[in-house]
């Protein structure tokens, strides 16, 4: 437990602090603190809720109520509670029937949405993505607590814990740490952390842990990354026929060249999908229907060839600037 701040110049002029008669034995011990006197005497009074018994009397009589904010992070703790109250009896029934593998599309889904809130710098569906991505983590986190040796949300917030600060020793290590763990750039704490990594994963390759689940240009230029980091030279990157090797090759010199080629690929794809929203915006308001699927649905139906160059939205530079 924490004193308000402004509770510290009431006890430094000689306040006699005094604790609730409901207040934890361990907590009273802490701070030494004395039977409480009457409402309206000079002093502070301990508590955990001013809302009742001694307390209260002491509010009805007019004194203040300082309180101790908060620290960063104790809402999780509620959030905890509510998913662990949508899983136990007598709660949700869907929440209740959910495994690993139902979430699994949600995971999906709610990370990609999260990524577009980021791309469109909203910053109120970030709030709120995030919010859905953490409750995935907790979700996740509850069904692996009913398993059998299980884990639960401590567990994974410990192992959290473990790695940054294993991985960072410039930050968290004894002072006057001596080289390698001195780090002075963004760019020297990269490299740390996948040598820190490498070492604690014990992997055998520069490519071990890279998630294959990812799409495909991030994992084309995730593959790269690693492997040219580790000394690979460009000319043994895939070359030959193909779509496949033509898409990879993109995505290799834009990373080589310190571009995102997913982020870059996304930029271009939702510019093409709100040109062609924007088309048949136009081609609406002039009277035409881009929904239509022809006669019976055997015809060639929306807009002819012409149509669509016609109402496309006029644009000057690389599309993929317009973001």
């Amino acid at each position: 437990m924490v004193l308000p701040a402004a509770a510290v110049p009431l006890l430094r002029a000689g306040a006699p602090l005094c604790a609730d008669p409901d207040l934890p034995d361990a907590i009273r011990e802490q701070f030494d603190a004395g039977e409480p006197g009457e409402p309206g005497e000079p002093g502070l009074l301990l508590t955990l809720d001013a809302s009742t018994g001694e307390p209260a009397r002491w509010v009805v009589a007019g004194a203040d109520v300082l309180r101790t904010p908060e620290p960063a992070g104790s809402v999780l703790l509620d959030a905890v509670a509510v998913m662990d109250r949508l899983r136990a009896p007598g709660g949700c029934p869907w929440d209740a029937e959910q495994t690993h593998a139902t979430l699994m599309p949600y995971l999906i889904e709610e990370t990609y949405e999260l990524y577009q809130a980021l791309e469109d710098g909203d910053r109120a569906a970030l709030c709120e993505e995030l919010g859905d991505v953490l409750l995935q983590v907790l979700f996740h986190a509850r069904v692996a607590a009913e398993a059998p040796e299980g884990f639960d949300v401590d567990a994974v917030a410990a192992g959290l814990v473990g790695k940054l600060v294993d991985r960072h020793p410039h930050v968290f290590g004894p002072e006057g740490i001596e080289a390698p763990e001195r780090v002075v750039t963004a760019s020297d704490q990269e490299v740390r952390w996948e040598e820190l990594k490498r070492v604690e994963k014990r992997r055998e390759s520069c490519v071990d842990g890279v998630a294959l689940g990812q799409p495909a240009a991030a994992l084309a230029a995730k593959l790269v990354s690693r492997a040219t980091k580790a000394g690979l030279p460009s000319e043994l990157l895939p070359t030959g026929p193909g779509p496949g090797v033509a898409l990879f090759a993109l995505a290799a010199r834009a990373k080589l060249a310190g571009a995102d080629p997913e982020a870059a690929l996304r930029t271009v794809a939702r510019q093409f999908g709100d040109d062609v929203r924007a088309a048949e915006r136009s081609a609406r308001a002039a009277g035409l229907d881009p929904t239509d699927v022809g006669s019976a649905g055997l015809d060639p139906g929306g807009l002819s060839p012409e149509q669509w160059r016609a109402h496309w939205p006029a644009r000057s530079g690389d599309v993929g600037e317009q973001r």
